[in-house]
């Protein structure tokens, strides 16, 4: 590879198909922790290489559950990737967050399952990182800058409740997050977001709210073609606020250093095997 990307998307295929990205290569990798969800897809936009990477694979073929965010996480770190841009379909929990908006959250709650492994640390190393502010403030402001640029309502605060999936909430679920105050939800963000915190990575979501869940009494409860017919009206949208974006970000800004003080184990204790594993997310940090 030749060109060496900063910035990466993930999402859907729609998000990248776009005319003025040139030079498109595919590079298929392989990490410690299996394969990623599709190739990682490079090309240029606005004279600057992008990353692209499709969370549920080509054609959408993943569950929520079954996505590998480890290796998608560890696969864009190893090419060089400094910032993150997830784009998501989401449910609104309140009235001002209508379908077509776009909100940048600032807040998770995570409320999967644990059925998906929410760490690079385990087999031998144990390490803890602060996730109190899980989204990368800096490049979250510049998401909503270059998304309000493209003239789409856009909302700039807001906490995301990541469930298992794959169903939908039942209504009493979507009536609870309410109350809990909770002001999306979704399948993806979790443990995504706690990953790239864990290898050093900006993490900002632009999510796109393409029903409001079950619980309004008026709207209609959240469907399959809704989310996908809302979404094919917002890719113009999430297209445009990219290029906005590559125009303007700099990388003077950095996430790095979150493991900083964040490694328990005795170095003389962990196996050589895991320090091979995690040397890219925490190789600094260890002797």
């Amino acid at each position: 590879m030749n060109r060496k990307p900063l910035l990466a998307v993930i999402g859907g295929s729609g998000v990248y198909n776009m005319s003025q990205l040139t030079d498109v290569e595919n590079i298929d990798l392989d990490t410690p922790f299996g394969k990623p969800s599709s190739p990682i897809m490079i090309g240029m936009l606005k004279g600057k290489p992008v990353a692209f990477l499709a969370r549920h694979g080509l054609g959408h073929f993943l569950l929520p559950s079954e996505v590998n965010y480890r290796a998608n996480i560890y696969a864009l770190k190893s090419i060089g990737i400094k910032k993150i841009i997830s784009i998501s379909a989401v449910g609104s929990l309140r009235e001002d967050y209508a379908p077509g908006n776009i909100i940048v959250p600032d807040q998770l709650f995570d409320f999967t399952r644990h059925q998906r492994p929410m760490s690079f640390f385990g087999n031998g190393l144990v390490g803890h990182v602060s996730v109190a502010d899980p989204f990368c403030s800096d490049l979250s402001r510049k998401i909503y800058d270059a998304t309000q640029k493209t003239g789409a309502t856009t909302h700039v605060c807001g906490t995301l409740i990541t469930i298992e999936g794959p169903r939908f909430s039942t209504k009493a679920e979507s009536n609870v997050f309410r109350s809990w105050g909770m002001d999306l939800i979704g399948m993806t963000a979790c443990p995504e977001a706690f990953l790239a915190k864990e290898a050093g990575l900006c993490y900002a979501t632009m999510a796109h709210v393409t029903d409001y869940d079950v619980w309004h009494e008026t709207e209609e409860s959240v469907t399959v073609d809704m989310v996908i017919n809302t979404l094919k009206k917002n890719v113009a949208f999430a297209q445009q606020a990219i290029v906005n974006l590559i125009e303007t970000l700099d990388y003077n800004h950095t996430c790095e250093g979150t493991l900083q003080d964040s490694i328990m184990t005795s170095p003389d204790v962990i196996p050589t095997e895991t320090k091979r594993k995690i040397d890219i997310i925490a190789g600094k940090y260890l002797p």
